[in-house]
């Protein structure tokens, strides 16, 4: 298979998988074996480029000719590469958890639900893969619309209400903001092309270089930058898979993952340091970290508490850009991949004591780690990783978000990081203890298909269905594989993070 067919198969497959989805919607299973096969058929052929782009060739894709010099077009760079193989792999671990969350919870809607998520994917392949903004921007569109019937899933009151905040923020930032910016940046640059170093230096003013930075920043609504923000804790009326799909597979990762095209691509790191354009975006970011953080702590829905902290992680990566230095944007695109699996992983496991109890509030959860060792336990490797400790994945990327701090002597930056991983403890941690440590171990409330485990001497066990418990566990698991196997990462982006064979500092 050549390249440039690989890349449209990435695209292309997801979408046309819609047609099966909706002849099968009386027949689930089928419909479930659908949407599972796509899914690893999609991670085959994703994984499958990985080698090419790790050995130095940059695939590459051409649909069509816009006007002269924009086109519709695909080139696989480093980080774009990260973010594919991201969103492929964690399609098939949320296909997987979708099947358990929606036969347990009795979900109505659920052929739609496969085909609005099968539209998702496709679209965060073609914002993966885009070689210039204007592509990466239809399908950025692309993908605010395709969520929106998932956010309003239970169209409830509630829901439907939700769904529009979702809209209206993500509508409103990316074309009242982040398309002025881009007509900008074509009228200044007379290109939209991903390269790198940038295509700014020497085309507009760096007095107006903030300027342009702010529309772009503020218009990539998907990163819950403050005070754009508001759209996340709204979505969290979506049921968990979508919330999952939100936070780790494609919304959310989207935006950063455009924060850093724009940094590395758009501007180039050289030009944001020499030009200090960035600084006050680094001040916002670290803002977004420590108050995302401290209103989590406040929240008592554990999906809302755990919302707040994805905003907050979000402006990790923000922040690693705009600290403007190849080791902040190797901590960035690291914590891309670290965050997704601890967050999906902690969603996944909010998700199961949903469908097994029917509990939403953390003062209701006591002793529920007990009757539920799986999950919690998976739940507790994911909050280790977001707050950073080995042998965990996230250890890795905020360890570099701390050197590129310290490279660039922002020593207020680097207290930023730990007092926010200390924030992390408090308000991850206590969903742990309370589950283990606090409360009787009471019969589930509600436990739609929840299997019981009995051991001799021991009390039950009640988990949630089997298929909303092995996910989170793979994910837990996936934790502590990232640790060993950042090496990987590391190598991938080198050549984005210290191009021209510049050492790390």
């Amino acid at each position: 298979m050549s390249p440039e067919l690989a890349i449209t198969l990435t695209i292309l497959l997801p979408a046309s998988a819609t047609v099966l989805l909706a002849l099968m919607d009386k027949r689930p299973n089928l419909r479930e074996a659908v949407s599972l096969i796509t899914a690893g058929v999609l991670f085959f052929i994703v994984f499958g480029l990985f080698e090419t782009v790790l050995d130095g060739a940059r695939p590459a894709a051409h649909w069509f000719d816009v006007i002269p010099g924009l086109s519709l077009s695909f080139e696989i760079e480093p980080l774009g590469m990260l973010f594919g193989v991201v969103a492929a792999g964690l399609w098939i671990v949320t296909a997987l958890y979708s099947i358990g969350y929606m036969r347990g919870n009795n979900e109505a809607n659920q052929t739609r639900f496969y085909i609005c998520f099968a539209i998702a994917i496709s679209a965060a392949m073609g914002i993966a893969f885009a070689a210039n903004m204007f592509t990466l921007f239809i399908f950025y569109e692309v993908l605010t619309l395709s969520t929106y019937p998932l956010v309003a899933h239970k169209e409830t009151a509630d829901a439907r209400r939700g769904a529009r905040t979702y809209l209206a923020i993500l509508i409103t930032t990316s074309i009242g903001f982040q398309l002025v910016a881009i007509i900008w940046t074509w009228v200044a640059a007379g290109t939209l092309d991903f390269e790198i170093g940038g295509i700014l230096t020497d085309k507009i003013e760096p007095t107006l270089l903030p300027f342009l930075l702010a529309l772009y920043a503020f218009g990539i609504g998907k990163a819950a930058l403050m005070p754009f923000h508001r759209w996340l804790p709204a979505a969290m009326v979506a049921p968990t898979p979508v919330s999952a799909l939100l936070h780790a597979v494609a919304v959310v990762k989207a935006g950063v993952f455009t924060m850093l095209k724009v940094g590395v691509y758009i501007f180039g790191i050289d030009l944001l340091s020499t030009t200090g354009a960035a600084d006050w975006l680094m001040w916002l970011a670290a803002f977004s970290i420590l108050a995302a953080s401290i209103v989590a702590m406040t929240k008592d829905n554990l999906k809302a508490r755990l919302a707040y902290s994805t905003i907050s992680q979000l402006s990790y990566i923000t922040l690693g850009m705009a600290l403007a230095t190849s080791l902040g944007v190797m901590g960035g695109a690291m914590h891309i991949a670290m965050h997704a699996m601890g967050k999906i992983t902690l969603f996944m496991c909010a998700g199961a004591i949903y469908v097994a109890t029917h509990k939403t509030e953390i003062s209701d959860m006591d002793g529920l780690g007990r009757l539920m060792p799986f999950t919690y336990g998976a739940f507790f490797i994911g909050a280790l990783s977001i707050i950073g400790l080995p042998p965990l994945g996230g250890a890795w990327s905020k360890w570099y978000l701390m050197l590129g701090a310290a490279d660039t002597g922002q020593i207020a930056m680097m207290v930023v990081f730990m007092a926010s991983s200390l924030l992390n403890i408090a308000y991850l941690l206590p969903v742990v203890a309370r589950g283990f440590f606090m409360g009787n171990s009471v019969p589930m409330a509600h436990s739609l298909g929840a299997a019981a485990v009995h051991a001799k001497g021991m009390k039950a066990i009640r988990e949630a269905p089997l298929w909303c418990v092995i996910p989170p566990c793979l994910t837990a698991f996936g934790c502590v594989l990232l640790f060993f196997y950042a090496g990987e990462i590391y190598t991938l982006i080198e050549p984005v993070a210290f191009p021209k064979g510049a050492a790390p500092s």
